[in-house]
């Protein structure tokens, strides 16, 4: 439905060469944190933080269940509320005047939602809606500020989130102004997979349309490109991947350059 953002160039646009290391973190194992309820807590940046940290952002967290669609805040909105997810699927969405939309980020149990408040910006720059179900912890906007004014690795953690999620955008901005369609698809459906762990992905193709920038017949025909590959399964409703090491050899250089930089925030 939407536009994607597209960069003014494009053969001056280089190719992705080695990017800088990032050092990664170094997640706690599942099961070993919970909030105050004894809810079990996945989200990696809550697993990482310092115990001290943790301390204190602990009382704060309230378990939540995080439906498909469920809308965390529309572009503009005030953000009151910060989600740590622990499973399932966030999109970042940029819709224009005319009402199309192109996804342009996702995250999972790497992040945060409403990662602006780690900058202190407190208007939401894209819609973030829930793609894929799952849950997470929620902490009101005033409560995380006066935690990270005493958990200052949790504040560096969250500032490198937010150059990560800007360096993604910008690399998707790329991708979908610069490679083809059954490149970008299989980018996504990467993407996606690292996400939420499951070899089944409970998409439409008039949903990955909708997050590609693109009509439903070209990522019909692009599916059918994958699938005859032995790459995919097209299914109703959702999409197996046959093939993950099959996929990632169709899809474009930016999946590589994104996913070693996820891999710094603790997905595999």
């Amino acid at each position: 439905m939407a536009v994607a953002i597209k960069p003014p160039i494009e053969d001056d646009v280089a190719p992705v060469g080695k990017r800088p290391a990032v050092v990664k973190v170094s997640p706690l194992h599942p099961d070993t944190r919970t909030d105050a309820t004894d809810k079990a807590i996945n989200n990696v940046m809550l697993l990482s933080m310092p115990g001290h940290e943790f301390s204190l952002l602990r009382p704060h967290l309230q378990y939540v269940h995080l439906p498909r669609h469920f809308l965390f805040h529309e572009p503009g909105e005030k953000v009151e509320l910060a989600y740590f997810l622990n499973s399932g699927m966030t999109s970042l969405v940029v819709q224009t005047t005319t009402g199309k939309s192109c996804e342009v980020g996702i995250l999972g149990r790497e992040g945060m939602v409403s990662a602006c408040l780690a900058v202190d910006i407190c208007e939401a720059p894209y819609r973030a809606i829930m793609q894929v179900p799952g849950d997470g912890f929620r902490v009101t906007a005033s409560a995380l500020e006066n935690v990270l004014a005493n958990c200052p690795e949790l504040k560096k953690e969250l500032l490198r989130y937010v150059f990560l999620q800007g360096f993604q955008v910008a690399q998707i901005a790329a991708c979908n102004r610069l490679h083809e369609i059954e490149q970008r698809l299989a980018r996504w459906l990467l993407m996606c997979q690292d996400r939420v762990d499951s070899q089944v992905l409970f998409l439409t193709h008039e949903f990955l349309a909708e997050m590609l920038g693109t009509g439903r017949p070209s990522v019909t025909l692009a599916a059918g490109v994958l699938q005859r590959a032995g790459l995919i399964q097209n299914v109703r409703g959702a999409v197996r991947i046959m093939n993950r090491q099959g996929l990632e050899q169709a899809a474009c250089e930016c999946y590589r350059v994104v996913h070693d930089y996820n891999c710094g925030l603790g997905l595999k």
